[in-house]
């Protein structure tokens, strides 16, 4: 991993936690240093990015704790996604939402335009990415 994949990644780690990128603005600058995916893990306070050549990153998020549902609410996290993409919160608030309905986490496959979100118990829900 070259400094600038990895300049560029921190960046945009922390330019999603206070708020000063979008994910879509995230998603192609990470696609354009060979980012193909990437996954958030809410328990650790961690992100995951993967190259195409196999090598990895871990950046800390360290963002407030919240408490965790214990059930997994597919439509909860469908609706926080759907508030995401008409920007009516904060990545914060999407962290927060998302983990009171039970998600402990998601994968971002830039590849494969989707995101699928998982909760304590190996539930899943998967958003595609609009167009």
């Amino acid at each position: 991993m070259t400094i600038d994949q990895t300049k560029t990644i921190q960046a945009c780690a922390i330019g999603g936690l206070c708020g000063e990128m979008t994910f879509p603005e995230i998603v192609g600058k990470l696609s354009a240093i060979g980012v193909e995916r990437y996954h958030a893990d809410y328990c650790r306070g961690e992100i995951t990015y993967y190259l195409t050549d196999g090598d990895s990153q871990v950046v800390a998020t360290p963002h407030p704790r919240h408490e965790l549902g214990d059930a997994f609410d597919a439509a909860a996290v469908e609706s926080a996604v759907h508030q995401s993409q008409r920007g009516e919160h904060t990545y914060l608030d999407f962290i927060r939402k998302t983990m009171a309905a039970g998600c402990v986490g998601y994968f971002v496959q830039i590849t494969g335009r989707q995101a699928i979100y998982f909760g304590r118990r190996g539930e899943s829900h998967v958003e595609r990415f609009p167009d």
